[in-house]
C-alpha cells in the first residue's frame, strides 16, 4: 500500500487526510465507488444504476483488478479498475473501427484497459489519480495500457498525457454518450515525473 499525505484546502470544513492506495474489493464497495464517480463525472441515479451492473459484470472478468484511495477515516476518495483487454468486450467492439482506421488496431491486443478512474472533487489535484493509475498499471502483465477519455482539453487528459499516453483515435462516438471520446495508449511502465 502506498501512503500519500493529504493537502487540506485550508477551509474550516475540510481536514487534511492521509490517503492510502491499496487493493479494493470493488464488488463489495460498488455503491460507494459509484457515489464517487457520480459526483466526479456528474451522473444521475439512472446512469449509476446502469453502471452498477456493468461494474459488477466487469469484476468477474479474468484479470480484473481494482484499487482504492481511502482516507484515514475509511472513506473512499477515489478508485480505479481495469482488466486485460478482450476484443469481444463491448468497449473494444466500439473503438476497434476507429483504431483500425488510424492504423492502431494492434493496441487492442496485449493491453491493460483502464476502465474507470475517478477521484472525488474534494480530493482532486493531490496526485491521487496519478497514484491510482500508476499503481494499477505497475501490476499489469501486459506491455501497454489503453483507455478512453472525453475528447476535450481536460485535467484528466493532461494527466494521461503526462504519464505517456498518446492519442490513438479521437472523436470516438459511444452509443448514448453525449460527447465524443479519445482513445489513448501508453507503453508500460507509465512515465514518471
Amino acid at each position: 500500500m502506498a501512503h500519500f499525505p493529504g493537502h487540506g484546502s485550508g477551509r474550516p470544513d475540510e481536514i487534511a487526510d492521509d490517503i492510502v492506495i491499496g487493493p479494493l474489493d470493488l464488488s463489495a464497495r460498488v455503491d460507494e465507488a459509484l457515489a464517487v464517480q457520480a459526483v466526479a463525472f456528474g451522473l444521475g441515479a439512472e446512469e449509476v444504476a446502469v453502471r452498477r451492473q456493468i461494474v459488477l459484470r466487469h469484476m468477474t472478468s479474468p484479470g480484473a483488478r481494482a484499487l482504492g484511495a481511502t482516507t484515514a477515516g475509511g472513506r473512499l476518495a477515489g478508485f480505479v479498475y481495469g482488466m486485460p483487454n478482450d476484443r469481444t468486450h463491448w468497449w473494444s467492439t466500439v473503438v476497434e473501427p476507429y483504431l483500425r482506421a488510424r492504423g492502431h488496431e494492434d493496441w487492442l491486443d496485449g493491453s491493460f484497459v483502464i476502465t474507470e478512474l475517478h477521484v472525488h472533487p474534494r480530493h482532486q489535484n493531490r496526485g491521487i489519480g496519478r497514484a491510482l493509475i500508476t499503481a494499477i498499471t505497475d501490476g499489469a502483465a501486459e506491455p501497454r495500457s489503453i483507455l478512453s477519455a472525453i475528447d476535450t482539453d481536460s485535467p484528466a487528459r493532461g494527466l494521461y498525457h503526462s504519464l505517456g499516453y498518446v492519442d490513438l483515435a479521437r472523436q470516438v462516438l459511444f452509443p448514448s454518450a453525449p460527447k465524443p471520446y479519445a482513445v489513448m495508449g501508453a507503453p508500460l511502465p507509465l512515465r514518471r515525473r
